[in-house]
């Protein structure tokens, strides 16, 4: 293997039998050798399952690879293999570099052992000597936070106290390769904050291995991405696509039509930028120069998927006075407003939007739900409904930045989504008065004073 791929893997498989009854493992044992010895078929007492099936897979050096799918869909059979803790039924596996592992909550701790002394048999395990974890061990124990309780049975910590210990390990074994599964789920913001720069400045020396639900870790962090799906190999490509894919899966019904996705920004741009008036768009004549964002045309056949029980038929971003904006300042009070069409009679409808940025991270959004609970309104098939959503325009770095748009039905943790909308329009930032983070706020005062102390 070339020494560019930090992991592969060919054919790779893992199959489990299956037994109906306690009887029948001892009845596979005994009887299909007798049936042998007497020349008839054996039978077989057990059902296969295969975790994991025909798996070709390469990782190079440096590469921070996201696995998504649903659960038993194969992702942590799949990185249990890799860590060898799980030998193949078929299939090969070839792994370039020291391994470092987070497995499930309480992988390789003992429940008895104080944390101290988790510390030390962990990271032997890791390949670490007991000079090194000596030297190390103080770094470990203040990146976890867990302070005196570093000297009690593991058993009485709770399952954060579990992740923050077992990540602290891991960050300070100087691994080549990092599989993380899932672990990141239990920790408090302000831990799970401290992993993400961990894993950020890891990534820009090291390779990673990452299972999560969180689609929105894997296109913040993942430079490629792939969706198992019963244990097959089912989408692989930019994390931004994949995630996509396997969120409109969620809900059972999608569509992909290919659109020139920016293509209507690109003409409103094109306009602007030679002076011209976008006529029908913008009724306020030539914008000044330099233009801060280009606002595109409604993408009514863009990428979408849902029920098909409501539809999205217009989304446009309009000024104070309800006329729609071909192009923006930035620091603007502005309204997303969203037309929505009936099918079907919807009791409880949600209408929310949210922006991205050009790798699919949510900058910023809201819904109906929270806002009009108090005041829930329903909509007969046949009918429209229209959601406003006003706010001041931040500034945006330059680049394109899509606006989802989706209808569902229900309420914040349960509902059904009729209609959602990747890339409802395009707003293409051109010059920016953003100057750190991914956006900028408007400021409504800025001041500084010198206060003078008595003495």
């Amino acid at each position: 293997m070339s020494s560019s791929h930090a992991i592969q893997v060919e054919r790779l498989s893992k199959c489990y039998r299956l037994y109906n009854r306690p009887k029948d493992r001892l009845k596979q044992i005994v009887v299909p050798r007798l049936q042998r010895l007497a020349g008839r078929s054996p039978t077989a007492y057990f059902s296969e399952f295969w975790a994991l099936r025909d798996l070709d897979l390469t990782v190079k050096r440096g590469e921070t690879l996201g696995i998504i799918g649903r659960n038993g869909s194969g992702k942590s059979t799949l990185l249990q293999l890799l860590c060898g803790t799980l030998v193949p039924t078929m299939g090969t596996i070839d792994v370039n570099g020291r391994i470092a592992a987070l497995l499930e909550l309480g992988a390789g701790f003992h429940p008895e052992f104080t944390g101290r002394e988790n510390v030390y048999m962990n990271g032997a395990l890791l390949g670490l000597t007991r000079n090194e974890i000596d030297e190390r061990f103080d770094d470990i124990t203040a990146f976890s936070e867990i302070g005196g309780l570093i000297d009690q049975p593991v058993k009485t910590y709770s399952s954060g106290m579990y992740v923050r210990l077992a990540f602290a390990v891991i960050t300070h074994v100087r691994a080549d390769i990092l599989f993380i599964d899932e672990a990141l789920a239990v920790g408090d913001a302000f831990f799970v904050q401290k992993c993400m720069r961990f894993l950020r400045a890891f990534r820009e020396q090291g390779t990673i291995i990452l299972v999560t639900h969180d689609t929105g870790a894997v296109v913040n962090l993942c430079t490629r991405a792939i969706w198992l799906d019963r244990g097959m190999l089912h989408m692989e490509g930019r994390p931004k696509d994949v995630c996509r894919a396997y969120l409109a899966s969620q809900y059972g019904s999608t569509s992909h039509r290919p659109t020139g996705l920016y293509e209507a920004a690109g003409r409103g741009e094109a306009d602007l930028t030679e002076g011209k008036r976008n006529e029908g768009v913008d009724p306020r004549g030539t914008p000044p120069q330099p233009i801060s964002l280009v606002v595109g045309r409604f993408e009514a056949h863009g990428p979408s998927f849902g029920s098909g029980k409501a539809r999205i038929v217009d989304v446009s971003l309009m000024d104070e006075k309800d006329a729609p904006l071909a192009w923006v300042g930035g620091g603007e009070r502005v309204t997303v407003c969203v037309r929505v069409r009936a099918n079907q009679d919807i009791p409880a409808p949600i209408v929310g939007f949210f922006l991205q940025d050009r790798l699919g991270q949510v900058l910023f959004g809201e819904n109906t739900y929270v806002g009009c609970r108090d005041h829930p309104a329903s909509v007969r098939a046949g009918e429209e409904i229209e959601s406003r959503f006003t706010f001041h325009m931040p500034f945006l770095p330059a680049g394109d930045y899509p606006v989802a748009v989706a209808v569902a039905d229900g309420t914040q943790a349960e509902h059904v989504q009729h209609h959602w909308m990747h890339e409802a329009l395009v707003i293409r930032s051109l010059a920016s008065g953003a100057t750190t983070g991914l956006i900028g706020l408007p400021m409504l005062d800025v001041s500084i004073r010198v206060n003078k102390v008595a003495a």
